[in-house]
């Protein structure tokens, strides 16, 4: 029986950084500012970008969006019921009784590499759509790593 792991890798500044530059490339690209946050495994902050004109409503949100899904190991979004449809009133708990450490609003995703989860990125100022894509941009700037 193992008692510790090791090798397991973990998101520099150098990687948050690139993370946070394809992303916001990507948002340029779509002409939409945003707000923009990468965290690291445990959700704790490493790189945040306010775009001009992204709005201030959604420097939080953002942050929020990246945190949750670096927490919960899987895109921010809503929680779903055992139905498979969306959730509504768990999806509330889950925000309230995190302190409103989770979101059920979609723009956050998990940052893999070798199929580990290092940290996350969460775009907002944007639809949830276009939050989710300049995410999805960022996210591929590991793929290379």
């Amino acid at each position: 029986m193992a008692l510790v792991t090791r090798n397991h890798p973990k998101l520099t500044l150098e990687g948050a950084k690139a993370v946070l530059a394809a992303a916001e490339r990507r948002a340029t690209e779509i002409g939409v500012p945003m707000n923009i946050a990468v965290v690291d495994d445990g959700g704790h902050l490493l790189a945040f970008s306010r775009m001009d004109g992204a709005k201030l409503s959604s420097v939080r949100i953002a942050i929020v969006k990246a945190h949750s899904s670096a927490i919960r190991r899987k895109p921010s979004g809503p929680s779903m019921g055992s139905d498979g449809k969306p959730d509504t009133l768990l999806s509330v708990a889950l925000a309230v009784g995190s302190g409103a450490k989770q979101t059920p609003i979609r723009g956050g995703l998990p940052l893999l590499v070798d199929g580990e989860i290092v940290g996350a990125i969460g775009a907002s100022n944007g639809t949830e759509d276009e939050d989710t894509d300049v995410s999805r941009a960022g996210a591929a700037a590991l793929e290379k790593a």
